[in-house]
């Protein structure tokens, strides 16, 4: 018991000795938290702010832009559709009259109820016209469906699509309704399914499902009145994860208190005192497991970019949700149940289990502990080749699955036009300065066009419009908005600001630069403490922390094999500090799973002896949530969105990675090899291997 944390054991004090008493009190209770959840919970959606998807920081050069233009032209508040027509052979005089007949249509939907003329591509086969979007949300959905049917052709040859900020807006919205019904219902099925397979009951599984249906309503709930009057920021990105990782999280803690009860029902006769036992032995583990992912979630508030800092404390509720539903509700359902709960498999006072596949796993790891680590390693470092396969940044054309009709459009006008023409960049002036600034514009290599200086109503500012040569997000056109900020900016007097899509690219690229250097280490430093803490020690916390970094490389490098091979290699630039995240915080559980188990049996019959012990008594149970967590963040594969399927791929492969490699092999061999000094400076370092019965035994379950 020295080995867990004494705060939550005291906490839990109360609630474990009484347990006969109140389990109905406590189901009772959890009934009414559901009954005032569920209205709130359903109405999640509604304070999503998904604009924050691609929102920059405050301080950025492109938001500031945007904000200036916003206040200075009252126009430009509307969003722009852009409707393009393709026939590869030249357009032809019907072809010409259908787009005045559908420029002249759009007229009503178009802010200041005009559209200008179509502007020709230079081989003759294409023609484009744009205007901004009038009206709210509800209207522009509505403008942009009716445009989409009218675009509609049966002439194959001609091809037609609608892009622009407001199609893609559009796009976004009907890829993604109905996805959070379809995401809760792929990770409830998957957990299913997983949870029959490891119990091998027809009833037991259903306990931790409705436990931790029970905790995602309240989280749903809490994240709701959060976002709605304490200004938390949700997206659907922030309550995908929270979906997934309070599944993911709260059936490992399930499965850790079954797994611990199990095996106190073996010793107990009375089901009350044997869950005591278990929730008294389990919970500074699982407590230790919850402030790890809760704090390396909330480390995420130091970031900058807001998509990256909303998970932090979104994520942080789910998790805390997930803690105090495993710890309270689950063992008051089993205990209610009782045993007939395990049928077939019915654990009985007295019956001793046959030793597991995994005692021959600790056999063989205590037997040759450094060949073991070292060939764990050589094969971790093997896998971390294939990060080669990957790189950083998501082209706006792939954000994808399927091919949306905004897509279509942004590569029909980039195989006829220059690749900046419907996303130019936009440069914002003292209007005094426009000229001055429209001709250093035009000097800078990479552009193709400039716009006339347009001054705003007010006379105060001037915008002008910088057409690029290359596509909006390629490396050549960020670096010549680059090369364009520094042209405008050394005009005197001109306070030029540049910004535009491809100018946001570039501060996204360096907001999620500045990210990965502060809140990367943040995130060790915090979970090393929490080890610490846990462990009573500093040398076994280095080693962990170590094992996970390289695990974080691997399953990139394990990653990069698979993505590549799904068409899917460019990460999505907040990618790398999210999977690290999770990587650690999560992988860093197994490792406490079997630490603090190590520690508590290490006490009893020595390092050697706990340690092999540890990892045979845990890792069936270990293996099993590894496989349930990892499964749960696959669901992700279900949304429509190329960054959610490289966070489901990343993470579900680097936790199998710390299931069956890193936290079976990698580090109960490191620390049998390392010996006892693995508890300095703690008492265990020094202190003599007990000569008991219980040291002498071998390892089972």
């Amino acid at each position: 018991m020295e080995a867990l944390p004494l705060l939550p054991v005291r906490l839990a004090a109360p609630w474990i000795q009484g347990m006969t008493r109140i389990k109905y009190l406590v189901v009772l209770l959890w009934m009414v938290v559901l009954g005032v959840a569920g209205p709130f919970a359903v109405k999640l959606t509604e304070v999503q702010e998904n604009d924050a998807l691609g929102a920059l920081p405050a301080e950025a050069e492109a938001h500031r832009a945007a904000e200036r233009v916003k206040n200075a032209f009252p126009d430009s508040r509307a969003p722009v559709a852009v409707a393009v027509y393709v026939r590869e052979s030249g357009l032809t005089d019907a072809d010409r009259a259908r787009v005045e007949a559908d420029r002249t249509a759009f007229a009503r939907y178009a802010d200041g109820g005009a559209v200008g003329p179509a502007t020709p591509s230079g081989d003759g086969r294409a023609l484009l016209f744009g205007f901004p979007v009038a009206g709210d949300d509800d209207v522009r959905a509505a403008a942009v469906s009716a445009m989409k049917a009218r675009l509609t052709t049966p002439d194959g040859a001609l091809a037609i699509a609608l892009t622009g900020a407001a199609a893609a807006e559009d796009d976004v919205f009907d890829a993604f309704e109905g996805m959070d019904t379809a995401l809760l219902a792929a990770t409830a099925v998957t957990v299913s399914l997983l949870l029959l397979v490891t119990y091998r009951s027809p009833v037991l599984w259903l306990v931790p499902l409705v436990t931790v249906a029970v905790a995602a309503q309240s989280a749903s709930a809490l994240v709701y009145l959060l976002a709605k009057h304490a200004g938390v920021a949700v997206d659907f990105q922030s309550q995908s994860i929270l979906t997934v990782l309070v599944f993911g999280v709260g059936v490992d803690y399930a499965l850790l208190l079954i797994s611990r009860y199990r095996e106190e029902l073996r010793v107990h006769e009375d089901r009350h005192r044997a869950m005591a036992v278990a929730v008294r032995r389990s919970i500074g583990a699982i407590a230790a497991s919850a402030a790890t992912v809760g704090a390396g979630l909330l480390c995420l508030l130091a970031a900058v970019l807001p998509s990256t800092r909303g998970i932090g404390p979104v994520g942080a509720v789910g998790v805390l949700c997930a803690f105090l539903a495993m710890t309270t509700l689950l063992p008051a359902l089993l205990v209610l149940c009782g045993r007939w709960l395990f049928w077939p498999f019915v654990p009985r006072v007295g019956v001793v289990v046959r030793a597991s596949g995994w005692a021959r796993v600790a056999d063989l790891v205590g037997r040759r502990p450094r060949t073991v680590w070292l060939a764990s390693a050589a094969v971790l470092g093997a896998l971390t080749l294939g990060i080669t396969n990957l790189s950083v940044g998501l082209p706006n054309d792939r954000s994808f699955t399927t091919e949306v009709g905004s897509v279509r459009g942004q590569r029909l006008i980039a195989a006829h036009y220059p690749g900046g023409t419907v996303s130019p960049a936009e440069v914002v002036t003292r209007a005094a300065s426009g000229d001055a600034v429209a001709a250093a514009a035009r000097a800078v290599p990479g552009v193709v066009e400039v716009s006339v200086p347009e001054k705003s109503p007010d006379g105060a500012w001037a915008r002008i419009r910088v057409t690029l040569a290359d596509t909006p997000d390629s490396d050549a056109a960020l670096s010549t908005v680059d090369r364009l900020r520094r042209a405008t900016h050394a005009v005197p007097g001109a306070a030029a600001l540049v910004g535009g899509f491809t100018a946001e690219q570039l501060d996204n690229e360096t907001a999620v630069d500045r990210d990965n250097r502060v809140v990367m280490p943040l995130i060790l430093l915090v979970v090393f403490g929490i080890l610490v803490a846990l462990l009573r020690a500093l040398v076994a916390p280095l080693l962990l922390m170590a094992s996970v970094v390289v695990s974080y490389a691997a399953a990139l490098g394990a990653a990069g094999f698979i993505l590549n091979a799904m068409g899917h290699p460019d990460l999505y630039v907040a990618l790398p500090l999210q999977a690290f995240l999770f990587l650690v915080a999560l992988g860093v559980d197994y490792t406490i799973f079997l630490m603090t188990r190590a520690r508590e049996e290490a006490a009893a019959r020595g390092h050697h002896a706990g340690i092999r012990h540890a990892l045979a008594v845990t890792g069936g149970v270990i293996t099993s949530a590894g496989v349930v967590l990892a499964a749960t963040f696959a669901a992700l594969g279900v949304l429509p969105l190329v960054g959610s399927v490289q966070t489901g791929v990343i993470v579900g492969v680097g936790v199998l990675l710390d299931t069956f490699l890193v936290r079976s092999l990698l580090v109960p061999a490191l620390a049998l090899h390392v010996g006892r000094r693995t508890w300095w400076p703690g008492r265990l370092a020094s202190a003599p291997a007990p000569v008991t019965a219980a040291a002498r035994e071998p390892a089972t379950v």
